[in-house]
């Protein structure tokens, strides 16, 4: 049930949700509002979760990225801004954009959602993540809103550190995991052409077996819901996926 519910109805839009606010109009506006453009922005905000660190400790979190699109995310835009204080900031970037994009979601199915989600989330051990360590330190929200987009954005970045370890297990480097996943995201995360391994039998069926091994851990994370707690989760999921759908239709 639980990998089913992984696979199928959640982990793509859970990937989509939380990471939609971060390159809207609005949040560029806020960007330029603190002397940054919004990619400096993106650096700031979401390295920003783990404290003021040094380049190294943010392309270990940020593991996905070329370390060259770290030092333009982070170490110059650094020089701009401390990310202590635009960290924050770029979290309420986001509570402002689930406000826009989720005000007609039943408050009650954002509600359960957040309530489900939040006790996957309490029940993650420390030290594993360090992304999500991070905005698990925010303040839970009160607002149905805020506390289920906070949950979104904490879900996909507990699924992209169990994605890393499953990357690392398998033996493929960050180029090629990103290389497979797609070559739009490949040359987003600051790849060349002069990056790119040999696309062969092999390597598509070891991202295959990383995929498989990071869908199998999130589904023991969600082995704390009970099935009715698990359905609101989908539910959730589902009904903020559909209005993103239609607000951007």
């Amino acid at each position: 049930m639980t990998t089913y519910l992984v696979e199928s109805n959640v982990a793509a839009p859970i990937q989509l949700l939380g990471m939609s606010y971060y390159f809207v109009p609005e949040t560029k506006e806020m960007a330029e509002s603190l002397g940054l453009n919004v990619f400096q922005f993106y650096g700031l905000g979401r390295g920003g979760v783990l404290g003021d660190v040094d380049h190294a400790d943010v392309a270990e979190a940020f593991f996905f990225f070329h370390d060259n699109a770290i030092e333009l995310l982070w170490t110059k835009a650094k020089t701009k801004a401390n990310p202590l204080e635009i960290a924050p900031a770029h979290l309420e970037a986001a509570y402002q954009y689930a406000e826009r994009t989720f005000q007609n979601v039943p408050e009650a199915t954002l509600r359960a959602y957040a309530d489900a989600a939040r006790l996957v989330i309490d029940a993650v051990p420390g030290g594993r993540y360090a992304l999500f360590d991070g905005y698990r330190q925010a303040p839970v929200p009160t607002s149905a809103v805020r506390a289920a987009y906070l949950a979104t954005i904490l879900l996909r970045e507990l699924r992209g550190g169990v994605h890393i370890d499953s990357v690392k297990a398998v033996e493929l480097s960050a180029a090629a995991a990103c290389f497979s996943t797609n070559e739009m995201i490949f040359k987003m995360h600051g790849y060349s052409d002069d990056d790119a391994p040999v696309a062969t039998e092999d390597l598509t069926d070891t991202m295959a077996r990383a995929e498989h091994m990071t869908t199998s851990q999130m589904a023991v994370y969600l082995e704390v819901l009970s099935p009715e707690q698990l359905r609101a989760f989908e539910d959730g999921v589902v009904a903020m996926a559909e209005a993103q759908a239609g607000g951007a239709s």
